[in-house]
């Protein structure tokens, strides 16, 4: 047997043992791209593949949502599985022995089994008296409720009568030290311990694999407090569980998503009514841990609150603790529901399908951030008015991501702006136009000052194809600007380049930024143009950097940063969109050609419009950048 000591060794010499393509690839389609595997990422939903896995380093990076990590972490998160339940299972395909654990660590293994089947029994014992004499009046609670038997056997749902000893005494055989560590019993001073529970109705919590490691108590009748939940034990940590777990993230995965909610109750009341992705924090506020728990489940979890104060309440702590964790593609969304009611209530009387219906419209993260701060204080004064500025941009400043706090900055301005821009008339039609003499322009109207013609590097766009001359420009300014290829991976990877050539050198592009990714090394252009020389790309690299070529600020090593990222920003979205307009024109064309309607023909106007508007778009990069460089040139 492997010796504790030599723990780190093992999880190296089962990492190299598993190959991370064929792990991945049971459950993720893969497509071979250079040296790496691409795919869509499991992790968040998404079009174009972002998500590459290395099979020679022995990791998986997407760039869309910064999901990292080796055939390990691909258990843990992906599948959900406890760290050593994730060791055990690759160890076991890769035919490795575990390695044996020393006396101590196998005395807490030991400990910690005693309390699993302590609970394991508290659950058993509390469900027999549910379905007793004594759990009557339980019983009827339960049905006044709406759950079902079925339901209440699949939840474990059990009862605690009203008494000291009951638990005690039928659990004597773990002796008192054992139960009070497991929360079951209660210790006070010199006094002998005494049952937790009592009077209530009882629900488990489980762990992810399933297992019994805590309870909540509702009371049954009037009294104070109206849950009871066991302790922190050495099985339970309130703040990093989630109820029904176990049972919700098979579910969420089918589902794609995961509905996060108040009380126990209103979790069984959902799952009975077929929403089985649906989880719950232990009475407290959701914490970090949970957040990052359910991340791993749904890139965008709906948080369903009560529409009453302390709901809201809620929602807003939530929303201000995900802040600082937020990554492309994650995030939060909120569903608030009628004053007054719980989802429990909402669908024993309204149905399921009242329910789902709030489901298909929940409110964004920055929504939610926006109507808080919005009516935070009252805006009357400009005093007011930047602090709500203010406080909008201390709320961006906690995001850890730079990308997504910029974007948080951006959308934050943007709607101070709309928000409380001076007011405008009614906008008024112009009459229509009517030619006018030749000689210039009547009195009183503003001179304006001729449009310049188009340069050379603006027609050359009509001419010479427009997805080749500009995947070449956009390879360029990646070149330039190496910084921005993690921004746009998501699209750029599934771009169809029209040269074989520019698409073996992108390939080699990603590869390096893949790889930088992993070594947390920061990459600027003159690395990468030797890393390419390096690989066969010498030539071709420095040929599309040629100033002859197309000019555009990001393809310029004199640009100004935030205009060349700017417009790489368009180029890449005209690169993205004119393959899909070109192919939805001919499509429109052929159904003219057809089927003749009216609204085809509209259908097809508007997409030669579009793809005209993108085309001018295009003109307008290239020229704005010919119109600057002359300037330039002009001044100096």
């Amino acid at each position: 047997m492997t010796s504790h000591d030599s723990l780190p060794q093992f999880l190296d010499e089962l990492r190299s043992r598993t190959l991370l393509s064929a792990l991945i690839g049971r459950t993720t389609k893969l497509q071979k791209a250079g040296r790496e595997w691409r795919a869509c990422c499991p992790f968040h939903n998404e079009k174009t593949p972002s998500f590459y896995v290395n099979d020679d380093k022995g990791f998986y990076h997407c760039f869309g949502c910064s999901a990292h990590g080796d055939a390990i972490r691909w258990m843990t998160d992906q599948r959900g599985l406890p760290f050593m339940d994730a060791v055990k299972e690759l160890a076991q395909a890769a035919g490795m022995e575990m390695p044996a654990m020393d006396p101590r660590a196998a005395e807490k293994a030991e400990a910690a089994k005693g309390l699993h089947e302590a609970c394991a029994d508290a659950a058993g014992w509390f469900t027999e008296q549910l379905n007793g004499i004594s759990g009557a009046t339980a019983r009827d609670v339960l049905a006044k409720r709406g759950i079902k038997p079925e339901t209440a056997r699949a939840f474990g749902l059990g009862f605690a009568p009203d008494s000291r000893s009951g638990l005690k005494t039928a659990l004597k055989d773990y002796g008192d030290p054992l139960l009070v560590e497991a929360g079951l019993l209660i210790k006070v001073e010199e006094k002998a311990p005494y049952d937790r529970f009592r009077g209530r109705l009882m629900i488990p919590i489980r762990d992810p694999r399933g297992r019994t490691i805590a309870f909540g108590g509702r009371i049954i009748g009037d009294g104070e407090p109206k849950y009871l939940n066991s302790p922190e034990t050495p099985l339970f940590d309130k703040g990093r569980t989630l109820y029904n777990l176990d049972k919700a993230a098979p579910a969420a995965r089918k589902a794609g998503r995961l509905i996060v909610v108040e009380g126990y109750m209103d979790v069984i009341a959902l799952s009975q009514a077929g929403f089985g992705e649906v989880v719950a924090p232990n009475g407290t506020a959701v914490t970090e841990a949970q957040l990052e728990r359910m991340w791993r489940l749904s890139d965008v979890p709906i948080l369903c609150l009560d529409g009453d104060s302390a709901g809201q309440k809620a929602a807003i702590r939530a929303a201000h603790r995900a802040m600082p964790l937020l990554a492309p593609g994650r995030s939060l969304a909120f569903v608030t529901l009628p004053q007054g009611q719980d989802p429990d209530d909402l669908v024993r009387t309204k149905g399921p399908a009242a329910f789902e219906a709030l489901l298909k419209e929940p409110e964004p993260l920055v929504d939610r951030l926006w109507a808080s701060e919005l009516a935070a204080e009252p805006l009357d004064t400009p005093e007011q008015k930047a602090g709500l500025k203010a406080r909008l941009a201390e709320l961006a400043k906690t995001i850890a991501d730079q990308n997504v706090a910029h974007e948080y900055q951006a959308e934050f301005r943007r709607r101070f702006d709309e928000t409380f821009r001076p007011q405008r008339k009614a906008f008024e039609p112009r009459s229509p136009f009517v030619p006018q003499a030749r000689g210039g322009r009547k009195a009183g109207q503003p001179w304006k000052p001729p449009i310049t013609p188009p340069g050379e590097g603006a027609k050359s766009i009509g001419t010479g194809g427009i997805d080749r001359i500009l995947a070449k420009a956009v390879l360029a300014g990646l070149i330039r600007h190496p910084a921005e290829i993690a921004r746009h991976m998501e699209v750029l990877g599934s771009l169809k380049l029209a040269d074989p050539t520019l698409g073996r050198l992108f390939e080699a592009v990603v590869d390096v930024a893949v790889e930088d990714a992993h070594e947390n090394m920061a990459l600027d252009s003159q690395r990468l143009l030797t890393i390419l020389a390096s690989s066969g790309f010498d030539i071709i690299a420095h040929e599309l950097l040629r100033a002859d070529q197309i000019s555009c600020s990001f393809t310029r090593r004199d640009a100004e940063p935030a205009r060349a990222r700017e417009d790489l920003d368009e180029a890449i979205a005209i690169l993205v969109a004119r393959p899909e307009v070109d192919a939805a024109l001919a499509a429109a064309t052929a159904m003219m050609q057809t089927h003749y309607s009216d609204e085809a023909f509209e259908r097809q106007v508007s997409l030669v419009k579009e793809k005209q508007a993108l085309e001018a778009r295009l003109a307008n990069l290239v020229q704005a950048n010919e119109d600057a460089r002359a300037f330039s040139t002009e001044g100096n």
